[in-house]
């Protein structure tokens, strides 16, 4: 096992900790007194209390405070085109035309320095800069109130009770500021099996554990190469030395190799070792599901589950670039995440992943159809992002070699975002407008779960904290088969016929209901990884294609796609502009105002394939 930390200054390449003379000498000194009524940006909206939380007093101004600005990308609009089209941003690409500017960062770190805050550090990507001090310093710098809030699980916590800003003139550079409340954190999504409950479920003898390695042979992995030489990532927190003594536990005694570990601390190391349970999940069931080795397992590991730290190791994991697949069993209310920035901030990470052909897979939670537990239907993040694959969960009948069926787990998370838009690989398949979790699902039911080692001992276990790595596991052979260039997981799995799965068509998640195809509680199914490798790559039968006329405001689209093997049945076009799709063959659509929209057309067929072809209209 090797170790990095990522937060020490001695690692100029990764992280720069601003010098503020340096800072004084090339850029414009930005003042704090110009945040006035009416002239300042809002960087982070009031902390919206949930039901059962209150404010209990005011913040001590001596309460430390760990702070990062999430900044802007640049030509925001192309990058979007480009991750639509599936194109690849090289790194020389993404700093001359994406990464904020050198300028635009030092200006914020310039800012949050003045203003007395300290180890201030701006990310290689210029995509965050963090700082340390305390709630006293924040109200400063940001104009804002701070509280004390008791939660109702009895945590003692603080939150911004009023909209922080910073100065109009850093409107073009910053998107976020996070760190101003920690009422809200995100949390594990693993889960012990119940010993009364395994009792109950001894006569059904195939709902029952499996040893890591059998999800293999399960989901169809029989015969397909292992991920040997390649590397995976997990997301962590915390002290990883238990975890990846257990992990070895487990090779030794499953007869495997011992997993070639890196374990990056992407701040301080804290010591904590309550995740033990959730990190031992994800790196046992990866390595199972993976064929037993893969080339490196890399842990980024945060010091904390605040959003701050979590976004900061979710960067350090995406400038890195060395893992192409990445776990994440963590999450939290997705409401909770857009009010104080985080999620849009979460996003521009993920998507710069995606462009770049990395996959994070994020398990969808395990409080059912509603996550943030408001008696509606809302779904977790990051899993509701876009620009992931979204897992959710099953209870698995199979024996130790054999599927034989699977229902929806009632706990599994699934259902519609909130407020994220529906990504256009999505468009034929998912209804509605917005983004649709989940994408899939793997076994979660702790009743037909893992046995893993934790603390030394083998225990049972569940949750989408194990549909998530079993995923993982499996995805790293597709890369280890097709080349690093396979790229983002998502729009892969949607193009696959839909024989690629086990449609999951029984059961609920408490809000959403398996059926027929593709639907909330279950997404597309469970992976059947035999048949995902014999059809990845290879060209479909279907093709999409249109052309398009414009004259003034007004295009028009006409269908020319192709099916050699079936029958077309469905067309959604998605105009670009925010409009509702439509499902005619051929159509025209009116744009608000001129210029560029990226325009797509997916089309299916008879023989279950999703096929899609996206292009960027201009209209003058």
């Amino acid at each position: 096992m090797t170790i990095k930390k990522l937060y020490s200054s001695s690692l100029p390449a990764l992280a720069m900790t601003v010098s503020l003379a340096l800072a004084a000498a090339t850029v414009m000194s930005v003042q704090a007194s110009a945040i006035t009524s009416g002239t300042g940006i809002t960087v982070a909206s009031t902390t919206a209390l949930h039901p059962g939380d209150v404010f209990t007093g005011v913040l001590a101004h001596t309460q430390p405070m760990h702070i990062v600005v999430a900044l802007k990308l640049r030509n925001s609009d192309e990058l979007d085109a480009l991750v639509a089209a599936h194109q690849t941003l090289t790194p020389a690409r993404f700093s001359s035309e994406h990464a904020p500017t050198q300028v635009q960062a030092q200006a914020v770190a310039t800012y949050l320095t003045q203003m007395g805050f300290k180890n201030v550090v701006i990310a290689a990507n210029h995509l965050l800069v963090s700082a340390d001090g305390t709630a006293a310093t924040a109200q400063a710098a940001f104009q804002t109130s701070f509280a004390r809030v008791q939660t109702k699980d009895g945590r003692q916590a603080f939150a911004n009770n009023s909209d922080a800003h910073m100065p109009a003139t850093l409107q073009d550079s910053v998107l976020s500021v996070i760190g101003l409340q920690n009422a809200y954190v995100a949390h594990t999504f693993a889960q012990r099996a119940q010993l009364a409950q395994v009792k109950n479920l001894a006569s059904a003898a195939t709902i029952a554990p499996h040893d890591p390695t059998q999800f293999s042979s399960i989901y169809g992995g029989t015969g397909i190469p292992t991920a040997a030489g390649v590397t995976v990532g997990i997301i962590t927190e915390g002290d990883m030395t238990q975890a990846v003594a257990d992990l070895n536990t487990f090779t030794a005694n499953n007869n495997l190799a011992t997993v070639n570990t890196q374990v990056i601390y992407t701040g301080a190391d804290s010591g904590d070792n309550s995740g033990n349970d959730e990190w031992s999940i994800d790196s046992q069931d990866i390595i199972g599901a993976s064929g037993g080795q893969v080339g490196q397992l890399i842990l980024y590991a945060a010091p904390s589950l605040t959003d701050a730290d979590l976004l900061a190791d979710f960067n350090a994991a995406e400038m890195a670039n060395v893992a192409k697949v990445i776990n994440v069993s963590i999450g939290g209310c997705e409401t909770d995440t857009r009010s104080d920035g985080t999620a849009a901030a979460s996003d521009q990470i993920f998507e710069l992943a995606v462009a770049q052909g990395q996959t994070f897979s994020i398990a969808t939670g395990d409080k059912g159809a509603d996550e943030c537990q408001n008696g509606g239907t809302t779904p977790s993040w990051p899993a509701d992002s876009p620009y992931v694959v979204a897992v959710g969960g099953t209870t698995l009948n199979a024996s130790t070699t054999t599927w034989s069926s699977e229902t929806v787990w009632v706990d599994a998370g699934g259902s519609p975002s909130t407020f994220e838009p529906k990504p256009s690989w999505q468009n034929a398949l998912v209804p509605g407008t917005k983004r649709g979790l989940p994408d899939i699902a793997m076994d979660a039911d702790p009743n037909s779960g893992a046995e893993v080692y934790v603390n030394g001992g083998l225990e049972q276990w569940g949750g989408t904290s194990l549909a998530s790595p079993i995923f993982v596991g499996l995805w790293a052979r597709m890369i280890a088969i097709k080349g690093t260039s396979i790229g983002f997981a998502a729009p892969l799995l949607y193009q696959l016929p839909a024989a690629s799965f086990h449609d999951i068509t029984a059961g609920n998640n408490g809000g959403e209901v398996a059926k027929a195809g593709y639907d909330f509680a279950s997404g597309r199914g469970s992976v059947i990884l035999s048949v995902v490798a014999s059809q990845l790559g290879v060209p479909s039968p279907l093709v999409a294609n249109f052309s398009e006329t414009a004259i003034g405001l007004v295009a028009k689209f006409t269908d020319t796609s192709t099916d050699s093997a079936g029958t077309i049945t469905s067309h959604v076009w998605n105009f670009g502009d925010g409009g509702a799709p439509t499902t005619a063959t051929n159509t025209s659509h009116l744009y608000p105002k001129a210029g560029a929209y990226t325009v797509s057309e997916t089309v299916s067929d008879t023989a279950g394939y999703v096929i899609a072809k996206t292009t960027s209209v201009t209209i003058k």
